[in-house]
């Protein structure tokens, strides 16, 4: 049961890494990427690695801020 869960995330992964690349919206796309290292989470706590999983939800969590913080101030320049 647990092969079948873990192939459904990568299979998940996969779906996700192509929406993220073929996304022209810029903020649809971090969302699509805040999945997809969700989903990179999951497989590596269940290929028993916690400490790898926690690294990359602290290094995900910092890149989407400043994937965000850049969005919002290319926006805020672009109506100036």
């Amino acid at each position: 049961m647990l092969e079948i869960i873990h192939e459904i995330v990568l299979i998940a992964m996969m779906l996700l890494a192509v929406f993220v690349i073929e996304q022209r919206n810029l903020l649809r796309a971090v969302i699509a990427f805040a999945l997809l290292n969700l989903m990179l989470t999951v497989a590596l706590f269940q290929l028993k690695a916690p400490d790898v999983a926690l690294s990359a939800i602290v290094v995900s969590a910092l890149l989407i801020g400043i994937f965000l913080y850049t969005i919002e101030e290319v926006g805020t320049s672009k109506n100036r």
